[in-house]
Formats: C-alpha cells, sequence, structure tokens
C-alpha cells in the first residue's frame, strides 16, 4: 500500500463543508471529490458509522478505479440516548436542510437543563487501496462538547452553529476553519487515519 503525496484519492462524499475539511486537512495530496467521477452516492444501509464509512469507500474505489477515503459522521446526544447518531444528516427527513436538522434537534431538547445536553460529534474515516481491499484502514475520532439552546456563529456545516465547545468557551460555528480542523472529531480522524497508513508502509 502506498500513499505518496502525488497519488490521487477519490473522496467518498458530496457534502461539500466535509470536501473542504477533508481537502484543507490532506492538503499535500490530490484529492477528487467522487461527483468529478460522476459516481451517485450509494445508500447508506449500515447501522454504525463504521459500517457505513466502509461501504461509501467501496462504493467510490468501485466505480473511480483509484484509493479512496469516506468517512461517516454524525452527532450524538446524551439525553436522546444518542440520537441522531448515523441519521445525522437526515434528521428531519431524506432532503433536510441543515436548518432543518437543528431545528428539530432543539425542538427535542426543549426544556432539557444545560448540565444534561452533553454531546459529542464522531467521525469514522476508513481508507479502500482497491474496491476489493480485505483490510481497509480504519480511524475515528471523538470531539466532546454540548447543544446550546440556540444557534450562535456563522462559520462551518451542520451542528456546528449549536456545538459548544467547552475548551473555546464558543460555538463550533465560532471557530476559524483552522482551529476547528485542530480540534474537530473529523480532523483526529485524518491525521489518526494517515499515521495508520503510513506504518502500515513501514
Amino acid at each position: 500500500m502506498t500513499f505518496s503525496s502525488s497519488q490521487q484519492i477519490v473522496l467518498a462524499s458530496g457534502n461539500p463543508g466535509k470536501i473542504r475539511e477533508i481537502q484543507a486537512i490532506l492538503s499535500g495530496h490530490p484529492i477528487i471529490a467522487q461527483s468529478a467521477f460522476n459516481v451517485v452516492e450509494t445508500v447508506e444501509t449500515g447501522s454504525t458509522f463504521v459500517e457505513n464509512a466502509i461501504i461509501k469507500a467501496r462504493n467510490a474505489a468501485l466505480h473511480c478505479r483509484l484509493p479512496s477515503i469516506a468517512d461517516d459522521s454524525g452527532l450524538v446526544v446524551d439525553a436522546l440516548n444518542g440520537a441522531p447518531g448515523v441519521v445525522s444528516a437526515r434528521y428531519a427527513g431524506v432532503g433536510a436542510s441543515d436548518q432543518d436538522n437543528v431545528y428539530k434537534l432543539l425542538r427535542e431538547l426543549k426544556g432539557v437543563p444545560d448540565e444534561r445536553r452533553s454531546a459529542r460529534f464522531i467521525c469514522v474515516m476508513v481508507f479502500m487501496e482497491h474496491a476489493g481491499d480485505p483490510f481497509p484502514v480504519i480511524a475515528q475520532g471523538v470531539w466532546e462538547g454540548g447543544i446550546l439552546n440556540h444557534a450562535i456563529g456563522a462559520n462551518g456545516f451542520g451542528y456546528d452553529p449549536v456545538f459548544w465547545v467547552p475548551e473555546r468557551q464558543c460555538s463550533s460555528a465560532e471557530l476559524p476553519a483552522a482551529v476547528k480542523n485542530s480540534l474537530s472529531h473529523r480532523g483526529q480522524a485524518l491525521r489518526s487515519l494517515t499515521d495508520l497508513i503510513k506504518a502500515r508502509e513501514l
């Protein structure tokens, strides 16, 4: 397995926010979104982040015939027994906007006191050398925080405006992109993934 700086890697995502973040973190590699190959996003039938990430990575590698990276990530809220979880992107229904999902989350948490609004972002990142790769590289990241009572900030995407970052005393959407990438679940998972790939090459 190789992971040279000149190697093209297809990113199995159509989410502009995710693509932007991953390209920024892996700036030394030519990352190509699967949309450039007209790949249709596969159906996420898994019940866990790991299953869905593997499904997406395999689909991209199969259609693009290139190594692929896929992530599956979401928000886990303790007071909601782990929801929205693996359906975070479609929490308010198929085709829901980020704002729709945030509104639903805040409705579900109405009346829940601050001390019970603990939550975390989870990201599982998968690298597959080819569609039949029997030993995909899997990494994960966890970003602990809480859920605000209303949205604050204009940066980021998804649930960022209502995700409280205790160490910075602000919402995720108030963080500059570089700071968010240094702290976030996705940044953690990507850095771990690249380390694991390099270690396998030794």
